[in-house]
């Protein structure tokens, strides 16, 4: 994992693609959501594409382009040659080139937005600046939660937020994969009080098949946070998805597992479409634009297995905090 800090100086940045106040679906009370871009797998569902280039990049909207009322501000700016305008006067551009600009020329002009820079760097202080900002509207039991992206793939600046967080009593949830140098992880969860770690799928090979990595060091890390006597709150997260990880099996062995392991929450997260336009400005393929669905019947369904063997099994966002 590139685990490469961002410097401006000596001094480290972090790269983030959004911060959310006012949630209370991530963690206990009202919370502020810090989305780090940078993950180490590429999951054919996820609905944040965005996030999976540890690097700043653009994102290019067709919908917010105003070319058919002859907006042209962007011809000849791109150093690259990299925007071509077919007859019409529609513009088009290479993702592989785009890919590795820099400079960003195109955002800087376009007057609609259609072209739009993903990415921001912070520096340890300026994000807790943000994050003190937030205080009064967390309420007594809210805080910050970490998300992405996977925000382990900045583990130096992520540790230094933290400590920075506990010094100021800030209440610290996390949403990961877990898929992470296990001693890095676990230095990382001794400064979090609530986790969400997602677990897509029990076989190796169907993990593999759906995220691009085996789920090895997951259940790994997994386990040695358990071992580890961590006192915060874990609750187990799958995205569920229709013929890939929605099966009795599946989650006949993900309850081994969680017996095994003295793990007794689990969030089922039902299969939407939400991240489908950003696959598109991103001028990715999206795979599973006309499958995967679920119901609410299976949902309750899966629900009910986890309950028949008492663990805790919530659905969307119906998690207990």
């Amino acid at each position: 994992m590139d685990k490469e800090n961002i410097k401006l100086g000596t001094e480290k940045k972090g790269l983030i693609f959004d911060i959310q106040a006012y949630s209370v679906h991530d963690g206990p009370g009202c919370r502020t959501n810090v989305f780090f871009v940078g993950c180490p797998m590429t999951c054919k569902w996820c609905a944040n594409p965005e996030s999976w280039n540890k690097k700043k990049h653009i994102m290019f909207s067709d919908k917010m382009c105003k070319w058919e009322k002859g907006c042209a501000a962007c011809r000849n700016v791109c150093p690259h040659h990299n925007i071509k305008f077919d007859q019409s006067g529609k513009p088009s551009i290479d993702w592989g080139i785009c890919m590795k600009c820099e400079t960003f020329d195109c955002v800087n002009i376009c007057p609609n937005n259609a072209f739009k820079q993903v990415v921001k760097e912070y520096s340890v202080d300026e994000l807790v600046a943000l994050l003190r900002r937030d205080f009064n509207s967390w309420g007594p039991d809210g805080g910050v939660t970490f998300t992405g992206g996977d925000p382990l793939m900045h583990y130096e600046f992520l540790l230094e937020v933290l400590k920075k967080c506990r010094s100021l009593h800030i209440h610290t949830a996390i949403e990961t994969e877990a898929y992470a140098n296990q001693e890095e992880f676990l230095e990382i969860m001794k400064y979090i009080n609530f986790a969400f770690i997602d677990v897509k799928n029990m076989d190796r090979e169907k993990h593999k098949q759906g995220t691009g990595v085996y789920n090895d060091l997951v259940f790994s890390n997994i386990r040695a946070l358990v071992k580890s006597g961590w006192n915060g709150r874990l609750v187990l997260r799958q995205p569920t998805i229709a013929g890939y990880n929605d099966s009795i099996e599946n989650a006949q062995k993900l309850i081994e597992f969680m017996n095994e392991n003295g793990l007794y929450e689990i969030n089922l997260l039902k299969f939407h479409r939400l991240g489908l336009t950003k696959w598109e400005q991103l001028g990715k393929e999206y795979e599973y634009s006309n499958h995967g669905d679920m119901t609410d019947e299976k949902m309750e369904f899966l629900q009910e297995l986890y309950l028949d063997n008492n663990i805790a099994c919530y659905i969307g966002d119906d998690t207990p905090f």
